[in-house]
Parts: structure tokens; C-alpha cells; sequence
């Protein structure tokens, strides 16, 4: 059987993106639209969108048009949501990194998008210049920096203010984050100006918003999808005011909650076990708290259940990922069941589907969740073979992740079908490591598994099989890869041993693996 939302559907705007999460700005021109936690800087609605259509107008004076890439490769600020948006407005493409990323990583990530122009911060000035070479970039802007020689400052670079969107289809590209998979280095997920109003909609009939008078705080990252679609234009479409932090930090967080009267949080696990767990929680006053979700990771009930007496709030979770835009299932306020990740939203069909058969299953039947609706990617970029793999002719997104259906219309997750590693939040693909940890002259063979962990989730660990004859210790492997890769996909552990378990058809079996871990 399909199961349908229990929610009513909801109108999908037929608005370009820009358009639609700044459609409030002229009436609310004097309201706080961005705030920065930690400084204080604000930018009202009618300052942030005057800096939109400025960004849009630098873009389109230097030669940027429709379907040109632009890279973002910066922590939470203001300068990111005019950046995103304007990249919108102007027709083009963004593609956001996150800042923990190597040169490795953020060089695979211009050459595969064809970013022709990259946008960041003084501090990581260093790392985006020798991540450019040999990539289609031509031009660096530093965020928060005076024009010095080649490199543009951000507010040298705003032009004459675009007046009206570049003309646009829902089906044309908007965002390209990257997301990773089971095998290889990351993905670019192709989401288009329809997919990712659709899930702003799709939200809205959830009604987790009040509106304008909702504050809603920005620790998680806007480059992560759950931060850019659900956080930063999800607020912004709603009349909210955003309160953001570069990096969290528990006392700031409460701090920033207390002085704001922050109203919805959303959140990741490894915050909702320290708000649930640290004392000086007790010090602050977060009595305005409505509402806290959270997603990107499994959270346990137990956990959820401690967090919200402990506050006195509803504490909820959400499921999706990137190539969902990201929400499919959400929880409306006031319809929290413990472990549950909620129930599918407006205008999205469910299917649980057995992973043998393919045939649809029924209410509390486990298997793989299928997921279809107007929020489903358009694919991913340059590898069809993937997009085929993922999303099926009719329409239906298998996101590799088992869960079951109860009588109420709630989805449960159970495990994943995929191998993927999920770190406070962040996927982590074993393979990645794996073929990292074959680069080293001593290692033979190699796996990566992910291991349970209260606070991350899980800790990414690897096995090896060294080379005969050839000596290296696990410590030094391990600083190898590390030096490779963010810092959520560093191995926490590594060990020697004689063999890696496979299959007959040389699969490695990985549970065999986390049985022994």
C-alpha cells in the first residue's frame, strides 16, 4: 500500500525561489530578518533584500547568468543568505561546501560542479586558493575583506540592484549541495527553484511556524541542507527573525536563546544531549522555547523524553535528507510520539517496500523507505548510473534507509540498507575512507564501519591488513587518512588485524565487523 500524509495538501507556489522566501520583505521592511548571535549585527528585511538584488546586479555586471555555478564556502553569517539568494535571483546555481573541508575535498567539489567563481571568508583565504587550482574558478571574494590585488571584497563586489528574477523555471537547477554516497567521493544533488519551494510549502502545512513573531536560532550549518532549506528560508518565507551562530557553543547558544527569546530550535542529537545532560543548562532562561525539532540523525526516544521535561517544550524529530530538499516526514506541534520521526508531509506519498521483493508492504511492516513527491531531486549531477540507482521510473526516491508505518500514519526508523556512517548529523561514506587507507604504502586491504556513539551517533572505525614484510602502526595510518578529510570523518579508531571479512563474491561484511567492535 501508498501511505499518503494525514495532513491536508497544501497549494505549492509556482514562485521562483528568491521570490518566494523574500515575499514579505517590502511590508516588513524595518523587522529584524538576520541576526548574529555573537556580535549583534543585524540586517532588517528591507536591508537584507536590498543587498539580494545588489549581489544579483555584481553577478550579472561581471558577466554571471542563468545556469552559471556559484561556490559558497563559508561558516553561518549574514553575507551567506545574500549570497544564496542572490546567486538565485541572477538565475545561477549555488553549490555550498562545508568550511571543515580539506583541499582535496573542496577541489573535488569545484571541478565537479563547474564553479567558475567562489565565495568565503578571510580565514580560509589560504585553503579555497590552492583548492582552486586546475578548476574553472576564476575569480575569489572574501567575505568581511577589503579588495587586495586580484581578490575582491564582498561589498566591492555588490553592483547596481537587480531589479527584477531572472526568468526561471521550477525545473531549472537552484542549489547544488553535495551529499555523500556508499561509494566514492561526494555527490552533487541537483535540486531545482520547485523542489525546494515545494518543501518550504510542504513545511508551512505542518505548522510548525507561528509566522512572524516565531525567533528561531542558526547553529546548524546553512551549507547542510536541513540548515539552508529548513532553517535559513524556511524562517525567512515565514516572517521570522534568524538568530545565528559561525560554530556552536553550548553557553553561547543559551545565551543567544536567553537575550533573543528564541521561540523554535531546530536542532542536531549531539545538542539535544547536551541540553538534556550539561548543568549549566540551569542557568539560563529559555521559557519561550515552543517547540524544538530535531533531524539529520537518529534520535532515541529516551533521550527526546529527558530533553523535553528538562525544558518543559515539545521535543520532536524530523526525517529527510538532501535529495528530498530536504523534509518528508516532519512532526506537527502537539503530535509527538516517542521515536517516531512523524508523519509524511503534504502533497508526498510513502511506501515501505520489501527490499527483495520490491512489493509494497503494509501498516508496521519493516522495510526500505520509498518516498515520493514534488521535494525529490532532480538527480544527481554528472552520474546518471547513481540517479537510476536512487530514483525509480515512476517517481519514487529509495532512501535506503528501513523503517515501518504505524496505524497513525507515523514513520519509525529502524536502520539503514545503505552503509553510509551518519556523525553528529554528517554522512560519512565508508568507501571514501577505505580507498584513503589503500593509498598507504603499508595497508593491504581495509574497511570502515560506523560505531555506536551516545553523543556522535556514530564514530567512524576502520580495519587494516597490512602488507607482508612492510611495518606501520594503526596511530600512524590513522594520522594519514586524518590529515585527508573534515574533521567528522576522521577515524576515531583504527585496527590490525589478520584478515577483512568478505563475502564469496568479495563483499566485506560488515556486520561481522561491528560484532567484533
Amino acid at each position: 500500500m501508498t501511505f499518503t500524509s494525514p495532513l491536508p495538501d497544501v497549494e505549492i507556489s509556482d514562485l521562483p525561489l528568491t521570490s518566494y522566501v523574500m515575499r514579505h520583505a517590502e511590508r516588513l521592511a524595518d523587522k529584524p530578518a538576520l541576526v548574529e548571535g555573537h556580535t549583534g549585527r543585524t540586517l532588517t528585511y528591507g536591508e537584507l533584500d536590498d543587498q539580494i538584488r545588489r549581489f544579483a546586479g555584481g553577478l550579472a555586471a561581471r558577466g554571471f547568468g542563468k545556469g552559471d555555478v556559484v561556490a559558497l564556502l563559508a561558516p553561518n553569517c549574514p553575507e551567506f543568505a545574500v549570497a544564496f539568494l542572490g546567486t538565485a535571483l541572477a538565475g545561477c546555481i549555488v553549490t555550498t561546501f562545508n568550511p571543515t573541508y580539506t583541499e582535496r575535498e573542496i577541489h573535488h567539489q569545484l571541478t565537479d560542479s563547474g564553479a567558475t567563481i567562489l565565495f568565503t571568508i578571510p580565514a580560509l583565504a589560504e585553503l579555497a586558493s590552492a583548492a582552486m587550482a586546475d578548476t574553472k574558478v576564476g575569480q575569489l571574494v572574501l567575505i568581511g575583506a577589503d579588495t587586495d590585488g586580484d581578490t575582491l571584497g564582498f561589498a566591492d563586489f555588490l553592483g547596481e540592484p537587480m531589479a527584477e528574477q531572472v526568468p526561471v523555471e521550477a525545473s531549472d537547477l537552484v542549489a547544488l549541495p553535495y551529499s555523500s554516497g556508499t561509494t566514492g567521493l561526494s555527490k552533487g544533488v541537483m535540486l531545482t527553484h520547485g523542489n525546494l519551494v515545494a518543501n518550504l510549502c510542504q513545511m508551512a502545512g505542518v505548522g510548525i511556524f507561528d509566522g512572524e513573531d516565531d525567533v528561531v536560532d542558526a547553529v546548524l550549518p546553512f551549507f547542510h541542507i536541513y540548515g539552508m532549506n529548513v532553517l535559513m528560508n524556511g524562517t525567512l518565507c515565514n516572517g521570522g527573525t534568524l538568530v545565528m551562530l559561525p560554530r556552536f557553543d553550548l553557553e553561547q547558544f543559551l545565551s543567544m536563546h536567553q537575550e533573543h527569546g528564541v521561540t523554535v530550535s531546530f536542532l542536531a542529537p549531539p545538542i539535544v544531549l547536551g541540553l538534556a545532560k550539561h548543568p549549566i543548562v540551569d542557568k539560563y532562561d529559555l521559557t519561550k522555547l515552543r517547540y524544538m525539532m530535531s533531524g539529520a540523525a537518529p534520535l532515541s526516544a529516551e533521550l527526546a523524553n529527558e530533553a523535553a521535561g528538562r525544558l518543559n517544550t515539545e521535543v520532536a524529530q524530523g526525517y529527510g535528507m538532501t535529495e528530498l530538499s530536504p523534509v518528508s516526514h516532519t512532526t506537527p506541534p502537539g503530535q509527538t510520539k516517542l521515536g517516531s520521526v512523524g508523519v509524511t508531509v503534504p502533497n508526498t506519498e510513502t511506501a515501505i517496500v520489501d527490499p527483495e521483493t520490491l512489493e509494497q508492504l503494509g501498516v508496521d511492516a519493516e522495510g526500505e523507505v520509498w518516498v515520493r513527491g514534488p521535494q525529490v531531486m532532480a538527480g544527481y549531477l554528472n552520474n546518471e548510473a547513481a540517479t537510476k540507482s536512487t530514483i525509480t521510473d515512476d517517481g519514487w526516491l529509495r532512501t535506503g534507509d528501513l523503517g515501518r508505518i504505524d496505524a497513525d500514519g507515523h514513520l519509525f526508523i529502524a536502520d539503514r540498507l545503505k552503509e553510509l556512517i551518519k556523525y553528529k548529523g554528517f554522512q560519512v561514506p565508508p568507501a571514501e575512507l577505505e580507498g584513503l587507507l589503500l593509498t598507504h604504502p603499508a595497508v593491504a586491504d581495509a574497511a570502515v564501519i560506523g560505531k555506536p556513539d551516545d553523543e556522535a551517533g556514530e564514530i567512524p572505525i576502520g580495519f587494516i591488513t597490512l602488507k607482508p614484510g612492510v611495518d606501520a602502526t594503526a596511530d600512524e595510518v590513522r594520522e594519514f587518512v586524518n590529515g585527508q578529510v573534515a574533521h567528522y570523518k576522521h577515524l576515531g579508531q583504527l585496527e590490525l588485524i589478520e584478515s577483512i571479512p568478505k563475502s564469496a563474491s568479495g563483499k566485506i561484511l560488515r556486520r561481522e565487523l561491528r560484532d567484533q567492535a
